[in-house]
């Protein structure tokens, strides 16, 4: 079977079966190999896991080797909900895919991603029909509140983890995240990292690893 998405795939060892997965979603002008870094640490401590890290569906505008889930050329807030929107629809089918090739259950996945791939990644678990098993989000936002309130149908817990000194997403953005998501009862975690910008540093990773596999049960 073919998943939709292009896809860097990193699989257990050998003869070691999968019993969960992790759906890695990067950010704005990267792609699954840049985003699968994160998995050279994580892999160890996670021995019946699979990383799925695709690329975004559409080619990024502002750098052509790499790619975006939306376009944020238009400093457009209705346009940029319309074009997640489209992202999310190709992700749902995505995951569908993921789970009928692997044998999964929504359970058994973690949604995580970076900046444009958090926002996804809240959107996705909170909009599906059965909690997923956690999202965790790298120096993301909640895309759009109003809407995502409308179309909220579940509670998947997350940890939402960001850099005070970003530039690029604000740490506020962070604060406000913790604020909706209390609002709506889902369970939320946040890690404010000291003297970080816009990137996954070692600590950061290290907090969602050990996040991961508490909800995975390791």
């Amino acid at each position: 079977m073919t998943l939709c998405l292009s896809t860097t795939i990193i699989k257990p060892e050998k003869d070691i079966p999968i019993n969960n997965a992790i759906i890695l979603l990067h950010g704005y002008g990267g792609d699954g190999k840049d985003i699968s870094m994160l998995t050279l640490n994580w892999k160890r401590f996670l021995p019946n896991t699979i990383f799925l890290c695709p690329d975004g569906h559409e080619k990024c505008k502002i750098n052509p080797v790499g790619f975006q889930w939306f376009d944020l050329t238009k400093d457009d807030p209705i346009y940029i909900l319309e074009e997640s929107k489209k992202a999310e629809s190709k992700l749902q089918k995505y995951i569908e895919e993921v789970k009928s090739k692997y044998n999964l259950k929504n359970s058994q996945i973690c949604l995580s991603g970076f900046s444009q791939g958090c926002m996804m990644s809240i959107n996705l678990g909170l909009t599906a029909n059965q909690n997923y098993n956690c999202i965790v989000g790298f120096s993301g936002k909640i895309i759009n509140q109003d809407d995502l309130s409308k179309r909220k149908s579940s509670t998947t817990k997350m940890l939402l983890i960001h850099g005070d000194q970003d530039a690029v997403v604000s740490p506020t953005f962070l604060l406000d995240a913790k604020d909706f998501l209390i609002r709506n009862n889902i369970e939320i975690e946040i890690k404010m990292i000291e003297n970080c910008d816009h990137h996954i540093p070692i600590e950061a990773s290290s907090a969602a690893l050990n996040y991961i596999k508490n909800n995975f049960q390791i």
